[in-house]
């Protein structure tokens, strides 16, 4: 077997995992970051930077570029489709808190884009594309990875440590035979993208907003370019039926009147999974971003999440890497489970809890919090706090 390099291998390059490279690289650490795919999907992916994620990506000088390619959201908002809003809340309230205090409407792929081009031209990070991830195994002295090119050819990599990033369907997870606990909610997911203006034919509309309804709740979210709709959808159809052009322009005729047919520019459906792994440590390899947990998108949590660990797994991992004991890498695993667990999907959960809600009396009742939430200046803010992840970010720097 060839001998241990002094590197970090990442395997995925998403967002998670092209943000640990650049903190890596920032700490002098040399890394390979593996990826399948050299071209950027630009697609129906996460859109919503919270605030303290554009603190974190402020370290890399990215925060300000995309500002420039994407949209500034000071206020968000609840809302019933007959009804109109129910409650808006104004980001403006965390100043003092973040450098952000709103939310950033721009695709996840602008950020890949910014984050590739920075590393290309790091000495420290090295980026090998259409190379494939297929096992990995490990001793004391370090990692084992086994890829494959796209020309089928086969590679041993060879590192002291590895990070996964390498999605929901992670390989590495699935080697290394860590349950992925959790559910699949029921609908399906029906995302669609137009430049139809709805900001011009729904009243006081938000750039961000979720409609509940006790027959068909959606999401509206503006983007620079596009608005997307995100619909629940019957899990007994195909994606053929799920997709077929007349029903998608029913779709969003309901949820507002167009005297023309909508132009979709892009439609996806998909599963949606409420999961996190049993464990995000095995040996000296680590669990992030999806890897490690996904959820609902209902809160635009799953990115950010992801943003999130990578910054506290690669602090940790430059400490080992200076010579502290890899037991410290334990708290990684503690703190970022428990933002999962207690944070993320705890809040996702309860959105979707709102959206879907049926009975009359029980939906007055989440409309009446939200509105007396709102009404109040500390209680609106203390929302704010949770639901921009900045209260979970800071609760976690006390656990041990």
């Amino acid at each position: 077997m060839s001998k241990i390099e002094d590197r970090v291998i990442i395997v995925g390059a998403g967002p998670c995992g092209l943000v640990a490279a650049a903190c890596l690289g920032k700490a002098g650490i040399r890394t390979t970051l593996i990826e399948a795919s050299r071209e950027l999907p630009k697609d129906l992916r996460a859109s919503t930077f919270h605030p303290p994620t554009l603190d974190i990506l402020d370290r890399f000088g990215v925060t300000d570029r995309l500002i420039e390619r994407g949209l500034i959201a000071p206020q968000w908002q609840f809302r019933d489709r007959r009804e109109g809003v129910v409650a808006t809340f104004e980001l403006s309230l965390l100043a003092g808190e973040t450098a952000h205090p709103y939310r950033l409407q721009c695709e996840q792929w602008k950020l890949s884009e910014e984050l590739r081009t920075i590393l290309e031209a790091d000495d420290c990070v090295e980026i090998v594309y259409e190379a494939e991830a297929v096992d990995v195994a490990q001793d004391d002295d370090g990692v084992s990875l086994q890829v494959r090119r796209a020309d089928g050819s086969g590679e041993t990599m060879r590192a002291r440590y590895l990070i996964a990033t390498d999605g929901a369907r992670s390989v590495i997870r699935k080697v290394l035979d860590i349950p992925f606990e959790g559910q699949t909610i029921p609908e399906i997911f029906l995302s669609m993208s137009t430049s139809f203006p709805f900001e011009n034919h729904i009243e006081n509309l938000a750039t961000i907003a979720y409609m509940t309804d006790p027959s068909e709740w959606a999401v509206l979210l503006r983007t620079p370019t596009l608005w997307r709709v995100l619909l629940p959808t019957d899990p007994n159809l195909s994606e053929d039926e799920i997709k077929d052009p007349a029903l998608m322009q029913r779709r969003l005729q309901a949820v507002c009147a167009n005297p023309n047919d909508y132009d979709i520019a892009h439609a996806t459906a998909y599963k949606v999974n409420e999961r996190v792994a049993q464990r995000y440590i095995s040996g000296r390899i680590f669990l992030a971003g999806d890897a490690a947990h996904v959820n609902n998108p209902l809160g635009g949590m799953g990115m950010n999440g992801g943003i999130q660990d990578a910054v506290n797994l690669t602090e940790k991992l430059a400490e080992v890497w200076k010579g502290a004991s890899l037991d410290i890498m334990g708290r990684y695993e503690r703190q970022r489970r428990k933002a999962a667990l207690e944070a993320v999907q705890a809040q996702t959960l309860r959105n979707r809890r709102i959206m879907n809600e049926v009975d009359p009396a029980a939906r007055k009742a989440y409309h009446d919090e939200l509105r007396a939430t709102v009404a109040d200046p500390a209680a609106h803010k203390a929302y704010l706090m949770r639901s921009s992840m900045i209260e979970s970010l800071r609760e976690l720097e006390t656990i041990e």
